[in-house]
């Protein structure tokens, strides 16, 4: 290595670069290529059929205010419905896979394995076809209780492994101080060791609500009504009755206007759990 005075940066013998010089040279290229790209992209596209396909003012009025007031709306309530179901199937699983009695566990076990084996859309259609297998009966509730079964049954299997894992990652000591000051079993779940588990997973649960806002989308397969619709099936229909695909993109950008928000709420409470450990 050449000895070099000041601040200079010292070059390797032989010419050759370091380490560091390579990795800066690096990344310019790589910003250097990101920027043509972009810049040929800019000078391909047609601006002016962009704006009218994407971004046409007139169309997206003609949502304005059933988006929030209707499909959003639905939304949120087939949301908040299934994460409710979801919630306390999941956490009844999660005892059943804990539970000392063996059946028990093989048929929260089973559960896991098959809800979480198949895909979503395969069971809303299963939902929909469930008076041809039981004629006469019908889900309490309609469009809206078919939504809160169908999405409690797949975020159920999810949420039960999240549960299981809390209630693993509550120490043994708490149950065990708990019984010897005489509290009975079920008790000492309820009080002590199931919200500690629910604290420790609320990072992931909150992930799991983002995931199902963007899965009610499904809800579509089950055949709803102009009144019934959520935000995907509304920017269709809107697109299909304008001929534009405004409406789509106006949809995708409410979604993100709930899915962001959340998702910084949960890599929040990740960091705060995890700067507590």
């Amino acid at each position: 290595m050449t000895p070099v005075a000041g601040n200079q940066t010292a070059v390797p013998s032989g010419g050759r670069l370091s380490p560091r010089r390579r990795q800066r040279i690096g990344r310019g290229v790589q910003y250097g290529v990101l920027i043509v790209v972009v810049v040929v992209l800019a000078a391909l596209a047609d601006w002016g059929a962009i704006k009218q396909s994407f971004f046409n003012g007139e169309v997206a009025g003609q949502g304005m205010p059933t988006l929030f007031t209707v499909a959003l709306r639905n939304t949120v309530i087939y949301t908040l419905t299934g994460y409710v179901m979801g919630f306390a199937v999941g956490l009844l699983l999660a005892l059943m896979r804990q539970s000392s009695v063996a059946p028990y566990r093989w048929i929260a076990a089973g559960y896991v394995e098959i809800f979480r084996g198949l895909p979503a859309l395969v069971i809303f259609l299963m939902i929909g076809s469930l008076p041809l297998a039981f004629p006469g009966f019908q889900v309490p509730g309609d469009v809206y209780g078919q939504a809160a079964l169908g999405l409690g049954l797949v975020s159920a299997a999810y949420m039960a492994e999240t549960f299981r894992a809390g209630l693993q990652a509550v120490p043994k000591g708490q149950m065990e101080a708990a019984r010897s000051l005489g509290m009975p079993y079920l008790r000492a779940m309820v009080s002590i060791i199931i919200p500690q588990a629910i604290r420790i997973v609320i990072p992931p649960l909150t992930n799991e609500l983002v995931l199902l806002f963007k899965d009610s989308s499904l809800v579509l397969f089950l055949g709803v009504t102009a009144g019934q619709v959520e935000l995907a099936k509304f920017g269709n229909d809107q697109a299909s009755t304008f001929a534009n695909p405004t409406p789509i993109l106006i949809s995708g950008l409410t979604y993100l206007l709930i899915t962001i928000p959340l998702g910084y709420v949960a890599r929040r409470l990740e960091a705060r759990q995890g700067a507590a450990r």
